[in-house]
């Protein structure tokens, strides 16, 4: 039976099963505690991280908070001209001026990946300063790319590698301070949360074990489906990280948990978390 098998090699063959059905072109790197490397697949190729970038734009706000340039309590105003549709939640209310934490926005950027949050962003830290803050910290190949307004940008490349090393680092405490880390790790296990892809076939508790972000978008070459996150063991110790990106799917247009590649993560992520 599959589940006498050892971990490492449940979750490849999880993996290679799945990656075939799913179909596209995937690039991703998991990793085991006590086993280190189980999947790196063409992890160090750059790919438009969608709204997984949202990891890094928030981890480059909070280096601000520890270095004490940003407080989580200072506040934004949202106008009209913030707003931009898609995924999240202030594109659904009739009318704006809301007066928003920073700590407040940055939840909405990650708990719901709201699109207009990446706007109010771009006001605390343009571009530039976000992707000189994720160069100190050792990434490489993840940045924003910068456009003519300095106070926007387009959300820009990562690579399966360094975002599943950002996560790592994340989890053991070394990313961020223990405040701005702990905050980003509640966000990302929140209850509210993303749920269609490696959550989905868990219950409330185990979910709870699971902090992740996920990504989704379309181009010329097909659709774009990422997740990338942290699993806990049962006492809430990291016990796996998972990077998994893949593009050059079909099914562009379906963003919802019946889409093949997020289909296959469902199925991963019960079988990463029954090995944790």
């Amino acid at each position: 039976m599959t589940s006498k098998l050892p971990p490492v090699t449940r979750i490849r063959r999880a993996y290679a099963r799945h990656k075939a059905r799913a179909g596209g072109d995937w690039h991703a790197y998991v990793t085991l505690a006590g086993a280190g490397v189980v999947v790196c697949d063409d992890a160090e190729r750059a790919v438009k991280g969608y709204s997984v970038q949202k990891l890094a734009v928030a981890v480059a706000l909070l280096d601000k908070a520890d270095r004490g340039e940003l407080d989580l309590g200072r506040r934004v105003r949202l106008e009209a001209g913030d707003v931009l549709g898609g995924s999240g939640i202030y594109h659904l209310q009739p009318v704006w001026g809301d007066e928003l934490t920073v700590g407040g926005v940055l939840t909405a950027l990650l708990l719901v990946s709201d699109n207009t949050a990446v706007r109010l962003c771009g006001r605390l830290a343009p571009a530039a300063e976000i992707n000189e803050i994720l160069a100190a910290k050792g990434f490489a190949r993840t940045r924003v790319e910068p456009v003519a307004d300095p106070a926007r940008f387009l959300l820009g490349d990562t690579t399966a590698r360094e975002t599943h090393d950002l996560l790592a680092r994340l989890a053991a405490g070394t990313l961020l301070g223990p405040l701005t880390g702990g905050f980003l790790l509640r966000v990302l296990r929140g209850a509210a949360g993303y749920h269609d892809g490696v959550r989905r076939d868990m219950s409330s508790a185990q979910r709870a074990r699971v902090a992740t972000k996920h990504g989704a978008d379309r181009d010329e070459r097909g659709a774009a489906r990422h997740e990338a996150g942290i699993m806990f063991d049962p006492h809430g110790a990291p016990a796996l990280v998972y990077s998994l990106f893949a593009d050059g799917l079909g099914a562009a247009a379906d963003y919802g948990a019946t889409h093949p590649a997020v289909t296959a993560h469902a199925a991963l992520g019960r079988v990463m978390l029954d090995c944790c």
